[in-house]
């Protein structure tokens, strides 16, 4: 599947970016699979459901279309049953919630059919927690991102910041290890190291040096 470049990888690592600028330098899709779950939880926080009902919550997503759209600059639509929700996935409101859905194996097992999907119809890089292990094991192209852990919670800081919102570093950490434990204890697709992933350690790097390394990786074979 010489189509697909498949990045895992924790919060804070840099992964999304280095994803989407990866995408952008050879001409491929950026698609954050992550923003799918978002759409999903924004649909359950709109219906009032109860997040610990996985039945309700996998119900919830027969009856819900979710896709996501490149655009021409590069970044992505993210579409909940026609409607582009692309700016409304991404109050920590909706973050403290998304894990109660990307718990539900149904949820899952849905969504990486759809991502297959979005896959078969293009050339693309997908990013996430369980694109290398789950959704595309088969790439040829696999890669895990991950960064010391002060250094996450440092950039999710500024991330945070950045965007106006009021946080503290400390406050930030313990979210980060409350999330990374969600993320990596899961009993449906946790976030690991696939087996053949080239693991990129970005602590001291930046974000063009990570890129390169990658578009060396994947230039050998295109």
């Amino acid at each position: 599947m010489i189509d697909i470049i498949a990045i895992d990888g924790p919060a804070g690592s840099g992964k999304s970016t280095v994803a989407k600028l990866l995408a952008r330098k050879i001409g491929y899709a950026y698609i954050d699979t992550g923003a799918m779950y978002r759409a999903l939880t924004l649909k359950a926080m709109r219906n009032c459901l109860d997040l610990n009902d996985e039945e309700e919550i996998a119900g919830l997503f027969m009856d819900t279309d979710i896709d996501i759209v490149p655009d021409d600059s590069g970044g992505i639509s993210v579409m909940l049953d026609n409607e582009d929700v692309t700016s409304l996935i991404r109050t920590p409101e909706l973050t403290d919630k998304v894990a109660y859905i990307a718990k539900v194996a149904a949820v899952r097992q849905r969504m990486k059919d759809i991502q297959r999907n979005i896959g078969a119809r293009q050339k693309a890089v997908f990013e996430g927690r369980d694109i290398t292990t789950a959704v595309f094991p088969e790439s040829k192209f696999k890669f895990y991102i991950d960064a010391d852990f002060n250094e996450r919670a440092a950039r999710r800081h500024r991330e945070l910041v950045s965007k106006g919102i009021d946080i503290s570093l400390e406050d930030v950490g313990k979210d980060l290890k409350i999330r990374d434990h969600k993320d990596m204890t899961r009993r449906i697709g946790p976030l690991k190291i696939a087996k053949g992933a080239v693991v990129i350690d970005t602590t001291h790097m930046t974000i063009d040096e990570v890129v390169e390394r990658l578009r060396k990786y994947v230039s050998r074979a295109l």
